[in-house]
């Protein structure tokens, strides 16, 4: 049966038998005319400079330039207009609800649907972003309105319009809630515009998927806490700090007898048929059209008809939206002085905006097969936030909904965005005093559906724990910290645990040791891979990771654990054993036993200092093979770890060759040892298979058996009992009909990859 299956690979496996010398990296460097790619500083900003293209420069940084004079009217026009009609629909509902969700007058949300958007058409290169408010970014930017701000704000003790709107031209030293929105718009935008200029559009990979799902999950329920007063119709103060979920539902439960009935009938239905058109009618009808129905536009239009005509403000205490402003607000500066007291709640907002955009702006770059330049984007974003800051704006940001949205309908380009503003312009200038009367109760049920897909972000916990217990843990510190403490504790808890784990595996990477698989030239895990065989004086040690500074200590207790053998102890050893010896024995009675003991390799008539002294001296290992092949890095620590290594190995006559280094490896050890040392202390090869093979050579290893024991299931290895090299290769001789020449291989000049892998060998030797 093992023949038959060794027949049927042999016949459908290539063979691969090489023939070379052995190669130390400096020799294949010589031959192959290594020269180092790196050029001058002056030289590459020359280059640079010379290459500067002023039409290209222009194309990058305002890229509508570039897609707006070729845009595709016959194919891309009808899809962009129903996209832009959409999307302006559900700017309408979902701008005013996140507004008041910001501590801000509703209008607000209209406002950053218009302004900023109209920057980003020009600047931003993601076709489908729909950008505006967005619930997490709306809820953090108002807890810092209601730290800051010391006129009423909206929402706090539910006034009405002339609360709201209160006076936006407080005395010096006291903001209004507008303000304070605006100046952390302001700030937001220096954030990103500062980072665009320093090229930090990679930034955002820093909070990985697990850390956002956590915390935008959690911010989900910090969003739904705040809306169950609305939904109620309570009136409530609202909680700051630590354990405001908590002590939020404390207040509910406390105050549930005075429930509006007529507040929580008009949330649950309004909440019946958002969920009923989403989870039945929508995938219905999208088979048939694909324009949906707009039911949140729908819902705030009925409410505001019957709101009026059944006079629910005055009859049954409904809390309602109040004035809305027509008409462009004022351009106004944000108060300058402000701007050092939200500094660091500014950087939080930007990184959570910025990465949430850059994320969707991916997914669908991805999914359409376009591109998106990350630090085009931190200036697109930048410049929205810098010009919506001057009109009453709070931070951007991109919506997952309605960003889905505008691509499932036909949205092909930004043109989308701009058809959404010219809608929005005629809402602003004369539709927006109707919704005056709009219950907040109905707003509040359209956020609640709307968390629908950040709550169901639970099931990613799941997801995490069968591949990662370690994403999956972080996942639920970040989850848990952001909804028992608050926004700013939990998402840093969240960052320290992820640079916590990066550290971890940085400073403990992966390492292994390595042996040879029979009949190859093939080196693999030990651990993993139970077929390999160790050749004896010869240890392979695989590394994978970074040598650096922080991860040096646990590479050299890693080198040590591998080869067996510390070598600052084994020569303790050598000196504690030679002392005793002398005191036992003397000089003569020493050197003549051990002469003797070394000569016969056995110990009989030792005494037992003379034992000690043999057997540490005697020790197997002579070669330690390092496999660079996996360092990504190394740095001036690690060169001086590693060179420390190779001369305690030296001190006991351990020879230390590392092999497989890549280039930029290479020339920093290269550039470290020559700077600070005059001797080279590094004997490099281009792989393993050649540092073995030299040392076979230069320590008389005798040739390793290709296969030493009998296996459990020989159909698997195709090989079973050739003893050596030269089995093979006079096997291989007869069955080719190699002439006299080839067959008379010199062991020293002979480098089959380490034996070769060898189409099909015969069932007996």
């Amino acid at each position: 049966m093992a023949t038959d299956t060794c027949d049927e690979m042999s016949a459908i496996m290539p063979e691969l038998v090489v023939r070379r010398p052995v190669y130390q990296q400096d020799d294949l460097h010589r031959l192959s005319q290594y020269t180092n790619p790196q050029k001058p500083l002056g030289r590459t900003i020359k280059n640079s400079i010379k290459n500067i293209e002023p039409k290209s420069c222009i194309r990058r940084l305002i890229p509508v330039i570039g897609w707006l004079p070729r845009y595709h009217f016959k194919r891309d026009l009808f899809g962009d207009l129903i996209a832009g009609i959409t999307v302006a629909v559900m700017h309408i509902p979902q701008g005013m609800a996140y507004a008041i969700l910001g501590n801000v007058p509703p209008i607000t949300g209209i406002y950053m649907a218009f302004f900023p958007v109209l920057v980003y058409f020009i600047f931003g290169t993601s076709r489908h972003n729909s950008m505006g408010t967005f619930a997490v970014i709306c809820m953090m930017t108002g807890k810092i309105v209601l730290t800051h701000s010391s006129s009423p704000v909206a929402g706090v003790d539910n006034s009405t319009d002339s609360q709201i709107h209160a006076n936006l031209d407080a005395p010096p030293g006291h903001y209004s809630p507008v303000e304070v929105a605006s100046a952390v718009c302001f700030m937001v935008a220096l954030i990103q515009l500062a980072m665009y200029f320093l090229r930090l559009g990679v930034i955002s990979s820093l909070l990985s998927e697990t850390l956002v799902s956590g915390f935008t999950t959690a911010a989900a329920v910090h969003v739904l806490t705040s809306q169950i007063k609305d939904l109620f119709g309570l009136k409530l103060d609202k909680r700051k700090g630590i354990f405001k979920v908590l002590l939020t539902y404390y207040d509910i439960i406390k105050n549930i007898d005075n429930v509006n009935i007529v507040a929580m009938v008009i949330s649950a239905v309004t909440i019946i048929v958002i969920v009923f058109n989403n989870e039945i009618l929508k995938p219905r009808l999208a088979k048939r059209c694909s324009f949906p129905i707009p039911i949140e536009m729908i819902v705030v239009v009925l409410g505001t008809v019957i709101s009026i005509y059944a006079n629910l403000e005055d009859v049954y205490g409904i809390i309602t939206v109040g004035h809305i402003p027509v008409g462009f607000p004022q351009p106004k500066l944000p108060p300058m002085d402000l701007l050092s007291d939200i500094i660091l709640d500014s950087f939080v907002i930007t990184m959570v905006s910025y990465t949430i955009s850059m994320s969707m702006a991916l997914i669908f770059a991805q999914k359409l097969n376009y591109d998106v330049d990350s630090n085009q984007e931190l200036m697109a974003q930048g410049l929205g936030n810098l010009v919506g800051s001057f009109f009453s704006c709070m931070p951007f940001c991109a919506s997952l909904s309605r960003s889905l949205i505008q691509q499932s309908v036909g949205g092909r380009t930004q043109l989308a965005s701009l058809v959404s503003c010219g809608i929005l312009l005629f809402v602003l200038l004369w539709i927006g005093p109707f919704f005056e009367p709009l219950p907040r109760c109905v707003l509040a049920s359209i956020i609640v559906v709307a968390l629908k897909g950040m709550l169901m972000q639970v099931k990613d916990f799941f997801r995490f724990l069968r591949l990662s217990h370690v994403d999956a843990t972080i996942w639920l510190m970040t989850f848990f910290t952001v909804t028992i403490f608050d926004i700013e504790y939990g998402l840093l808890i969240g960052a320290l645990l992820c640079l916590a784990n990066l550290l971890t595996l940085s400073m403990r990477p992966y390492t292994s040791r390595l042996a040879l698989v029979p009949g190859t030239e093939l080196y693999l895990d030990t651990k993993r891979f139970k077929g390999t065989v160790e050749i004896p004086g010869i240890k392979i040690f695989h590394y994978c990771g970074g040598l650096n500074f922080a991860s040096r200590q646990s590479f050299r207790k890693d080198v040590y654990r591998i080869a067996g053998i510390v070598p600052q102890k084994e020569l303790l050893l050598r000196e504690k054993a030679e002392i005793d010896t002398k005191q036992y024995l003397g000089d003569n009675t020493k050197k003549d036993g051990c002469e003797n003991a070394a000569y016969d390799g056995d110990n009989a008539g030792l005494s037992a200092p003379e034992c000690v002294i043999h057997s540490v001296k005697e020790h197997k290992l002579k070669v330690l093979v390092l496999d660079f092949s996996s360092v990504v890095h190394i740095d001036p620590a690690g060169v001086a770890t590693l060179r420390g290594i190779v001369d305690d190995f030296a001190k006991i006559d351990v020879y230390v060759y590392i092999t497989a280094c890549s280039g930029r490896v290479y020339e920093t050890m290269r550039k470290c040892n020559a700077a600070e040392s005059k001797q080279d202390h590094f004997t490099m090869f281009p792989t393993v298979n050649d540092a073995v093979n030299f040392a076979r050579h230069k320590n008389h290893i005798p040739p390793m058996p290709i296969w030493t024991a009998t296996q459990t299931h020989p159909e698997e290895n195709c090989i079973s009992r050739l003893s050596s090299v030269e089995d093979i290769i006079s096997t291989i001789s007869n069955r080719r009909s190699m002439t006299n020449n080839q067959r008379n291989f010199n062991d020293q000049n002979l480098q089959i990859a380490q034996y070769g892998t060898f189409n099909k060998l015969p069932d007996k030797v």
